[in-house]
């Protein structure tokens, strides 16, 4: 009964969360559209990422109320937070109507959500944990594990049933805010749900005797003992594991829909199977991981991570945009140009239209597009041109114009850009996927691998977490490592990534960010994370 009622409401509470991960694109087109393309959806995963910013915010706030005055009342207050918030999305107005005032709203409550989880997840663990026998408690924490990755597929579901029903017209219109408007049906049921349950016996015994903390941030955080062992558990385990886990369940599904252009219903759908194929393995993981020790579970995933992340993503282009990856290969794209008149391709004011050089011109309908593209160094001055296999198309230089003036610009930079499109459709660059050579089995495969790698990092976290700290602060000690690597190391990562493409130009450059976070945790883990797996956590 503890492992269902609190993983059931954890797993609304996540289901609420996610939402906006998963319409990240349409979020994108509802509350940015005063900005270019390529900006608002990098600003939309920025929003997007604001709710892991304060993530670390919350575990503080909520950690030491957890350790004050109980794990179930937490609970109450973060869920009631998060569900008034996920619904108050449904009801905002978007850019066309009501200007900046619109995303401005959506990130002030995207803010709300993140401290509303940064307070649960450590609740939800530590409770468990302080409920499972010493010999089973990665099995039955992996079961809060789960959770995340559940409410990921229940949003899929909803999202995917609701596009259906609608249409994709409707949906991209007024249907993406049903979703979020549902939610307030698991919030009454999610709160029915934690009322049934009593407080932990752990904390129950440590308030009895009069041995509960009277100050959980000063014993967590200002006592390098304790503090030590937080900084080893952030940088030896969650950061890898964060990385994992977002490139895996996030990263992967706006490759497939912004990158590889596959239409938003199909990705949503391929992603729903790989999860419901490799969620079990939370539990099998958080199983063996009281078997043969939390540590080289975890560290084998990163480590594997950073080993096979580069061929997996190059594999999932070829199997879901086949005529994508044989343009790359038959004609690829080289765009020369003077350096020293290249911006870098993200914006973060969205003012800039990159238009005021030949090269910003350029690789901005490029950055538009989203395909791959290689850079060369020209002589100063020199008017760039992009390469398509054997065709070379010049950019628009206003240097060359007799007749300056702005509707003479406008044009010629139309007219480069339709020449580009021209061009990449003549070398087989495709405007999307073709839903029939989809190698739909082929990406289930692959993404399911991406899916394993996570729960073999995830599974057994949370009873890694709940060892390493003594149970008077272990509320405190444990949420704040967790949400300072899953919020910022995990949840900035598709930002960061797509803007490290953005200036790069190359499509795979933002796997980068991941695959060295994750080799560093292998190796800063090995060197110095402690193993838990046998160790009492009543004291």
């Amino acid at each position: 009964m503890v492992i269902a009622a609190s993983s059931l409401g954890t797993v609304f509470e996540w289901y609420d969360f996610y939402l906006y991960g998963l319409l990240a694109t349409t979020i994108s087109a509802q509350f940015f559209a005063g900005v270019n393309d390529t900006t608002a959806f990098i600003f939309a995963l920025a929003a997007f990422a604001a709710g892991f910013a304060v993530r670390p915010f919350g575990a503080l706030v909520f950690g030491r109320i957890g350790d004050l005055v109980g794990r179930k009342n937490t609970f109450l207050v973060t869920m009631g937070i998060m569900g008034g918030s996920t619904f108050a999305v449904g009801l905002l107005p978007n850019f066309a109507t009501a200007g900046v005032a619109a995303p401005i709203l959506l990130v002030t409550l995207r803010v709300l959500q993140g401290l509303a989880l940064g307070g649960q997840y450590g609740g939800a663990a530590t409770y468990v944990a302080e409920h499972a026998p010493n010999h089973k408690r990665g099995l039955y924490t992996s079961w809060i594990q789960t959770t995340a990755t559940l409410g990921l597929f229940a949003s899929l579901l909803v999202v995917i049933g609701t596009r259906s029903a609608l249409g994709e017209e409707a949906f991209a219109s007024w249907g993406w805010r049903v979703p979020f408007l549902a939610s307030i049906l698991l919030l009454g049921v999610s709160l029915w749900v934690r009322l049934q349950l009593n407080e932990s016996p752990v904390y129950a015994r440590m308030k009895a005797t009069g041995n509960t903390s009277k100050a959980p941030l000063t014993e967590a955080f200002l006592r390098w003992g304790n503090l030590r062992i937080v900084l080893i558990a952030l940088f030896g385990a969650v950061v890898g594991q964060a990385v994992v886990w977002y490139t895996g369940q996030f990263y992967a599904l706006f490759f497939l829909e912004k990158t590889l252009k596959v239409d938003g219903m199909t990705a949503n759908v391929l992603i729903a199977v790989a999860l419901a194929l490799g969620t079990p393995f939370f539990v099998i993981f958080g199983w063996l991981s009281d078997k043969i020790g939390r540590k080289p579970i975890i560290l084998a995933g990163c480590l594997l991570a950073s080993i096979t992340y580069f061929p997996l993503f190059h594999a999932l282009t070829q199997a879901a945009n086949p005529a994508l990856a044989e343009a790359q290969a038959k004609a690829p794209i080289t765009v020369t140009a003077d350096p020293d008149e290249c911006s870098f391709q993200f914006d973060p004011v969205g003012k800039n239209k990159f238009d005021s050089s030949s090269c910003d011109i350029a690789k901005a309908w490029l950055a538009k597009a989203g395909v791959n593209y290689h850079n060369r160094s020209a002589p100063k001055g020199t008017t760039a041109t992009v390469q398509v296999g054997d065709q070379i198309v010049r950019a628009y230089d206003e240097r060359e114009d007799m007749i300056n003036d702005a509707a003479t610009r406008a044009a010629g930079i139309a007219a480069f850009q339709a020449k580009m499109k021209a061009t990449l459709a003549g070398a087989g660059y495709p405007a999307k996927a073709e839903d029939a050579r989809i190698n739909k089995p082929l990406v289930i495969a692959i993404l399911f691998a991406l899916v394993l790698l996570v729960t073999m990092v995830y599974g057994p976290i949370a009873g890694m977490l709940v060892e390493l700290f003594p149970s008077r602060i272990r509320y405190t000690s444990m949420s704040l490592p967790y949400h300072l690597g899953n919020g910022w190391f995990g949840g900035f990562l598709p930002a960061t990534a797509f803007a490290m493409v953005a200036a790069t130009g190359d499509i795979y450059y933002g796997l980068w960010y991941p695959v060295v976070a994750a080799a560093c945790t292998f190796i800063l883990g090995l060197l110095l994370l402690p193993e838990t797996f046998r160790k009492r956590i009543e004291d």
